[in-house]
């Protein structure tokens, strides 16, 4: 058999819905107090089966007892207990995230120490450049030296915000906000290789931006990516200001305002000036001008989305109502600040409210507000929310209901979380293991369903990377894909099933298939029994036809004729994920990034031509027995499929 026919077999396997035995069943779910809406609460799914789907959508795959678990509490009332994440103990995984010694580090310092090393590495440029002076080979050495230094400081912390990521994926109690961290740091995605203060700003980002504000308001949510250094040096919005040509708040009558960066920096709030009068002026100064990159994407991506109803001149106005958002200096600590002498203070109109002539930052805070509130903003997100929840092709009825709540609860996340995965589309048979696994869901997923203790190394991430996602390593601000056909070709599923392999030959950091309990009196069992036992402790029971034969005969139609994990190494170059290199030390070595917007429109479709040419995977040896079945189990479409 054709390896291109085979393939599309697997792929339309992956991409189907295969659910086992249904049936109608009363939800009992009781609709929030502030929402009115009248829906339908039956669920097609057997109560096992809502406890599968649930786990599947709302963590990151159900470890070893978590079925138990959640059966014992309650559905309902472990779905509400997710939704609520200040109410979970997580002591063990702060406990593990402060072992990352450059994320627990103040971020004010680690930015001063670049901006020393920055100083010092423009002193090696000039003695190199000085032919006169002649340097020593001591000299010479130790400017390499500072110049290594700098380089390992700066890979440090992109390798250990990646592992922690996907340590807090694997082993956090608080799964649900995990996997809304995410969705918001893809929705709001940043490219870590931007530029070489980009990983410092990230930290940030990630511990004190997205996650804690994952499940509140939106345009609390909202106003914090605004102004986190880490989008505002990613899209250009830092070295934005008012045209030569526009009036601007003159410095003796406007103080900037300025939050603090850093460990706990963005949850503090704002340090505010004393209030004084502020009067338009014309000045003129060097190296003025306008950057329309975060206006536009705040319109496209973030907000109204493309079909929002707004125009260019929207987006002229927006840039224009954000001039003067920009960060300190890394010398003085980084963080956000603004800086009415460079703000455009002439009047504005955006989606036809009219902003006023001489405000300063209001103006922003304003757009934020109109957009915040906007009905197209409440559909958006509603409708970005149900396709990662539900379906790739969410209904009108759901994404209707769930923009009706957002709007009635003035942008409460947790509250259209709720509408959502409470909704009899997200307990319907159609639902049911329909939406295939992204890369960092694939690898996550995996580490839970065998237990795994979370992994401090860099190596999780790496996997993640091979398989063609690399985390913060999407250049373009539009963010990994989230539906499924993105992610699946050839040398994806080849990936996949050589990644299954690979982690049940013990290639996955800290998973142990032998100390699986359900897995480690069954080694001498006839194989029909192991199969059984695999089945049952990897893929919930559930198993088409087709993946039985699979792991009865111990054959997959893709592994034979050599295009198995050596084989995948003579693919053609042509056909690597151009990201595929972009974990931890490629990405902190990067050069500064392709404009944001330029590389929107270039960059392929994530995952689409991602073939790992034996990287990571090379020279897997023959499996027999249960790790060959559990291998096999772990590539299988229903795995693969959540």
């Amino acid at each position: 058999m054709r390896i291109t026919k085979v393939t599309g077999i697997v792929a339309a396997m992956l991409l189907s819905v295969a659910p086992v035995g249904v049936f109608a069943q009363k939800s009992g779910v009781k609709t929030p107090a502030k929402t009115v809406i009248a829906r339908s609460d039956v669920r097609e799914l057997p109560a096992d089966q809502q406890i599968i789907q649930a786990l599947n959508r709302l963590t990151f795959g159900a470890k070893p007892g978590d079925i138990l678990k959640v059966r014992a509490l309650g559905l309902d009332s472990w779905i509400n207990q997710q939704l609520q994440p200040e109410k979970i103990n997580d002591d063990a995984m702060s406990a593990f995230v402060r072992n990352y010694s450059a994320l627990d580090e103040n971020q004010n310092d680690l930015l001063k120490q670049y901006a020393e090393q920055q100083r010092q590495r423009r002193e090696v440029k000039r003695d190199r450049a000085d032919t006169t002076q002649g340097m020593t080979s001591d000299k010479t050495a130790q400017m390499r030296q500072q110049l290594q230094q700098q380089g390992d400081s700066r890979r440090q912390v992109v390798t250990q915000l990646q592992s922690s990521r996907a340590a807090r994926a694997v082993a956090s109690e608080r799964q649900l906000q995990e996997v809304m961290t995410d969705f918001w740091e893809n929705h709001f995605n940043i490219y870590a290789a931007k530029g070489a203060p980009e990983p410092y700003y990230l930290v940030d980002f990630d511990q004190n931006v997205i996650r804690p504000r994952s499940l509140g308001k939106f345009r609390d949510l909202l106003e914090a990516v605004a102004e986190s250094p880490a989008m505002l040096f990613y899209l250009d919005n830092a070295r934005s200001m008012a045209d030569s040509t526009r009036p601007t708040l003159g410095a003796q009558n406007a103080a900037p305002r300025i939050r603090p960066f850093g460990r706990g920096g963005l949850m503090g709030g704002i340090r505010r000036a004393p209030q004084q009068q502020r009067l338009p002026q014309q000045q003129q100064r060097q190296r003025q001008g306008l950057n329309e990159n975060y206006g536009r994407e705040l319109l496209e991506l973030h907000t109204l989305g493309v079909d929002g109803g707004y125009t260019q001149q929207d987006v002229i106005n927006v840039a224009r109502a954000f001039t003067g958002w920009t960060i300190k200096p890394p010398a003085q600590g980084g963080g956000f600040i603004f800086r009415p002498q460079v703000h455009d203070a002439g009047e504005k109109i955006v989606l036809g409210h009219k902003l006023a002539a001489g405000r300063g930052m209001e103006d922003a805070e304003d757009v934020l507000d109109i957009l915040a509130r906007s009905p197209a903003t409440a559909r958006f997100i509603s409708f970005k929310l149900a396709r990662h929840f539900v379906s790739d092709s969410p209904s009108k009825a759901l994404v209707d209901h769930a923009t009706q709540v957002y709007l009635q609860t003035d942008g409460d996340i947790r509250e259209v979380l709720r509408s959502i995965v409470t909704s009899p589309e997200f307990f319907s048979q159609q639902a049911f293991r329909s939406k295939v696994k992204s890369p960092f869901e694939v690898v996550v997923s995996a580490m839970r369903a065998l237990n795994a203790a979370p992994d401090s190394t860099p190596r999780t991430a790496q996997v993640i990377a091979y398989l063609g996602q690399p985390i913060f390593g999407h250049q373009a601000p539009n963010g990994w894909p989230e539906t499924g056909e993105s992610w699946m070709n050839t040398g994806a599923i080849l990936n996949r099933i050589n990644f299954g392999m690979a982690a049940a030959a013990g290639r996955l950091p800290g998973a142990d298939i032998r100390a699986l309990p359900s897995l480690d009196t069954i080694g001498s069992a006839p194989r029909e029994k192991q199969v059984d036992a695999v089945v049952a402790a990897i893929l919930n029971g559930m198993v088409s036809p087709d993946t039985r034969a699979v792991l009865l005969s111990g054959e997959h139609p893709m592994l034979a004729n050599g295009a198995g994990a050596n084989g995948i190494q003579n693919m053609s170059p042509a056909e690597a994920n151009p990201d595929s290199e972009m974990s931890g030390e490629a990405m902190a070595d990067g050069a500064n990034g392709q404009n944001a917007a330029r590389a929107r429109r270039n960059q392929n479709a994530g995952g689409k031509r991602g073939a790992l040419q034996g990287r990571g995977f090379a020279n897997i040896p023959q499996l027999n027995g249960v790790p060959q079945i559990v291998g096999l189990a772990l590539g299988s479409p229903e795995f693969q499929r959540h």
